[in-house]
Parts: structure tokens; C-alpha cells; sequence
């Protein structure tokens, strides 16, 4: 039987509930399948379903039993205010970009692909494998699988220009998902109170992260070719800071690339002050014009830590990441990913390293390209049609998102509220700022499902722009 025929039982035994009183025994299993031409299967799935609902109670060898009725009353946990105290740092909300959207909504404000653009059959058959073999059942060692630290820096070193050394799998760390990691670097090599220079905008899950450490943020402007080399310059010599965290390939939320002139002048400025530069790389496996160009592989001095997380491209639930430090630095992180979580699950890390290292894994990347760039392109011209008030500066050539200014007097709530009062789900760009906005804007997801109904979104979106989300 389907799941229309247990919920249609469920439906006629809460009609009958309603009406019996407390402690009523319910029709017996034999009873209901006669009554509603159903298998006990069925039957057994709705009461399951009954008592969740904390409306029956099951009595083993005896029956099902009507509950009675719990009165509802307020509680008073104000006690709390005194054992808690104030909290020391007062952490952001959750980015609205982390929503799950109705079913029936056109999402643009997610920051995952959508399941048919991921390795789906890899990661099957991964998992698969990987609960079959001793993974499963062992504990993995506390830095990750040494196959899959070598697969990280192997990956990392086919990058490196020549004369500088490639990474060894004794630098990689594998981490839990890469939010974990930036928790761990901002409180290793940063530390609460102390500043840290950060692209505005920038992730804001890295917001959130330097907000729960209590690590103060240095906003440094950075628009569609990456950050001004002299500001940063500037920024570590006006504040002391020993960090700059930075996603220069295919920035979250811009999407930019930084030229390889801004990269060498960035990295210089990061040596000149005997600084770190924390390098996000989470859009590695997203390049569409271009490939993503990682900093850390023109630096083997340890003046670069390395995050490259596996989550948005091979699986959301095989939140695996890669981070590449050396020197003393990487002992310090290590010990303390260690004492936050022990060790990675060994069966994750295994599913992780079969997907990626299979060949039919770059077979995967290279259609990915290509469904990335249709998908970018189509949602662009759309916008750029019914939405011409939203301005694209610049095309993205990787990553997941299209980064669109609004005129200054758009009622972003206003906006959002709108969009999605039409089934359109967005993301107002105001989260992706460590400091007071610049501006109105609105990131939006082209990765998401239903590239179909781009051109519908756009539509909406315009109108809403031109007509009741403009205030003043």
C-alpha cells in the first residue's frame, strides 16, 4: 500500500479519536485492515504515525489506547538568565540562504547545487562500498585517512609553478565540513579580540564563524577582480592583524576571480607583515570559463592555509574538508580540530576518497562545466530581460551565484517578502557584508533545481522591484 492509504487511515482514526474519550481502546489490527481494505503493513505505518503524533499509546500484548488530553501551560524558564549570563559574543542569525524552500517555490537562495547536477550514482555506490569495508567499523586517525590526505595534497600540487614545492600529506588535515575548519583557524591563528581582515563581501558562514570565535573583523573592499592589494597592504599595517581570510577563486557571494597580478601583490603583502592567509577554496570544483587558481600553490613558506571542502560538489551529507597547513601552524590547528571533534567518521572520509578518485568523477566535472555555464547564462539573460533595475557587473566565471546590485532605495524585506509571497525565494545580499552594506543587493542561486523557471523568477522579481518593494 502507498503512503496515501496510511494517511488516509490516520485521517479517519483522528476523526474517531476526536470523539472517544480518554483511555478508549482502539479497533484491533485485524479489525482496521478489514474495515479499510488495507495490509497491516499499512495499519501498523498509521498507528506508528498516531502515536508520534503523542495521540495513542501503545500497551504491548494488551492494545492501542486513546491518550488524554495534556493541558497546555506556559513555562518560566527565566532562571536561566542568571545560571547563562550574558553571552560574550552575540553570533549573527542563520544566513536565510540555509532555508529549506517549500516544495512548490522556485528557489534562488540556496548556496547548494541541486541533486541532479551531483555525482548521485559516485556517491551511491560510494557509500555502498564503504559500509561493506572495515571504515565502518574502525576509528579513523585523528589528521583523516592517509589515502585521502594524499589525494588533497596531490590535488593542491598539480597547481604549483615550478620552484615551489608541493605539499605532502603530512600537511593535510581532514575536517569535519569546512565551517568547522574556520572556527578552528580564526581561534588558532587569530584568537578572540584580535583583528582579522576579511573581504567585504565575503561567506557569511566565515561572519559567523569569526563572530562565535569573538576575532575582530577588518573589512576590506573587494569588487569583481578581487580586493585593492594596497588596501589590504594598508589594513594589516593599520590594525596588526596576522590573518586575512579570503576566497579568491570565485568568491562567495561575487563570484570574482583574482587576476593572477592581484594575487602575487596579495600574497606579497601577506608576507611582508609575517602574515597568514586563510584561502577558502570552496568553489575549486566549479569553474565554467575558467579554473579555479589557488594561492597556496604558490606558497611554501606556510604563509598560506588552505580550506578545500568537498560538501557542495560531491554530496551535501558527506561533509568532508581539506586543510593544508605547514609548520608549526598545522600542529596547533590540529590539536585543536582534535579536541573539538577527535576525528572525522572514517566511512564519510572513505565514500569521500572513492567518488574522487574514480574516473568517472572527471567525467562528472567536465558535464558539470558545462550545466553550470547553461544554467548561469540562461538565469542572466532572464534577469537582464524582466529585471533590468538588478545590475550584473560582472558575468562570473565560476562558482554558484549571480551577485546583483539594486537601486539604493529598494525595500530589501520588502523585496524578499514579495518574491516569495509569488513563489520566488531569494536571498538578500545584506548577510554577505561583515560591516554595514555598501549597497542594496541580492545574491541569487543558479545552481538551484528548476532552471526552467528562471525566466518566471526574473519576471517576478522585476516587478516586484518596480512596484511595491521601491519605498521612499
Amino acid at each position: 500500500m502507498n503512503n496515501s492509504s496510511s494517511d488516509r487511515i490516520v485521517t479517519a482514526l483522528r476523526d474517531w479519536i476526536a470523539s472517544a474519550p480518554a483511555g478508549a481502546q482502539l479497533p484491533s489490527t485485524r479489525s482496521l485492515v478489514a474495515e479499510h481494505g488495507a495490509s497491516p503493513v499499512t495499519v501498523q505505518k498509521a498507528l506508528r504515525t498516531l502515536i508520534g503524533q503523542g495521540v495513542v499509546e501503545s500497551r504491548p500484548g494488551v492494545g492501542t489506547f486513546v491518550c488524554a488530553p495534556r493541558t497546555a501551560r506556559p513555562h518560566d524558564y527565566g532562571w536561566q538568565t542568571s545560571a547563562l549570563g550574558a553571552p560574550r559574543h552575540r553570533l549573527p542569525h542563520i544566513s536565510p540562504a540555509m532555508r529549506t524552500a517549500p516544495q512548490d517555490a522556485i528557489a534562488l537562495h540556496s548556496g547548494y547545487p541541486d541533486k541532479e547536477l551531483l555525482p548521485e550514482r559516485l556517491v551511491r555506490t560510494a557509500l555502498a562500498r564503504a559500509s561493506r569495508g572495515d571504515a565502518a567499523l574502525s576509528r579513523s586517525p585523528a589528521a583523516g585517512l592517509p589515502e585521502l590526505r594524499s589525494w588533497f595534497a596531490a590535488e593542491l600540487g598539480a597547481a604549483a609553478p615550478a620552484g615551489v614545492s608541493s605539499p605532502a600529506a603530512s600537511d593535510v588535515i581532514v575536517l569535519p565540513g569546512s565551517q568547522s575548519g574556520l572556527s578552528s583557524l580564526f581561534r588558532t591563528l587569530v584568537g578572540p579580540g584580535n583583528p582579522v581582515l576579511i573581504e567585504s563581501p565575503s561567506y557569511w558562514g566565515a561572519i559567523l564563524a569569526a563572530a562565535q570565535v569573538g576575532v575582530r573583523l577588518v573589512p576590506v573592499p573587494s569588487g569583481p577582480h578581487g580586493p585593492d592589494p594596497g588596501d589590504v597592504d594598508r589594513a594589516f599595517a593599520r590594525t596588526g592583524a596576522r590573518a586575512f581570510y579570503a576566497q579568491p577563486s570565485f568568491t562567495n557571494p561575487t563570484g570574482a576571480l583574482w587576476p593572477a597580478a592581484v594575487a602575487e601583490r596579495v600574497l606579497a603583502a601577506v608576507r611582508r607583515h609575517g602574515a597568514f592567509l586563510i584561502e577558502d577554496d570552496w568553489a575549486h570544483d566549479f569553474g565554467i570559463d575558467a579554473d579555479a587558481a589557488p594561492l597556496a600553490a604558490r606558497d611554501d613558506s606556510g604563509h598560506v592555509v588552505y580550506l578545500r571542502s568537498l560538501t557542495k560538489s560531491v554530496s551535501p551529507s558527506i561533509r568532508v574538508a581539506g586543510l593544508i597547513a605547514r609548520g608549526p601552524a598545522r600542529d596547533r590547528i590540529l590539536a585543536d580540530t582534535q579536541a573539538e571533534a577527535m576525528y572525522v567518521s572514517g566511512l564519510l572520509q572513505a565514500a569521500a576518497l572513492d567518488v574522487v578518485t574514480h574516473p568517472a568523477w572527471r567525467t562528472h566535472l567536465r558535464a558539470l562545466r558545462g550545466q553550470l555555464a547553461s544554467r548561469r547564462d540562461l538565469l542572466a539573460a532572464a534577469i537582464a530581460e524582466h529585471a533590468p533595475a538588478a545590475h550584473l557587473d560582472a558575468v562570473p566565471r565560476g562558482g554558484l551565484n549571480l551577485w546583483l546590485r539594486l537601486p539604493d532605495h529598494t525595500d530589501l524585506p520588502r523585496l524578499t517578502r514579495d518574491c516569495e509571497a509569488e513563489g520566488v525565494i531569494i536571498a538578500a545580499g545584506d548577510d554577505w557584508f561583515p560591516a554595514e552594506p555598501t549597497g542594496r543587493y541580492l545574491r541569487l542561486n543558479y545552481s538551484g533545481p528548476n532552471p526552467g523557471a528562471f525566466p518566471e523568477a526574473a519576471r517576478i522579481i522585476g516587478s516586484a522591484l518596480s512596484g511595491s518593494a521601491l519605498s521612499g
